[in-house]
């Protein structure tokens, strides 16, 4: 079972913006949470970081 957890940015107002992270092996995953039946959005654990330290140097908009 793939234990999800709900980003510490996402709103808590209903119909706000929501995205839940999930851990593999390899990789993470991500998913809007309102929609968790969509699908998801699968980054290899090294690139899912390389992603996150960009948005922190302020290269990237959020």
């Amino acid at each position: 079972m793939t234990k999800w957890r709900k980003s510490s940015h996402s709103g808590t107002t209903q119909g706000t913006d929501c995205v839940e992270l999930a851990r593999l092996a390899s990789a993470v995953v991500v998913r809007d949470s309102k929609a968790p039946e969509a699908g998801h959005l699968s980054l290899p654990a090294d690139t899912f970081a390389d992603l996150i330290a960009r948005v922190k140097r302020g290269e990237l908009s959020v």
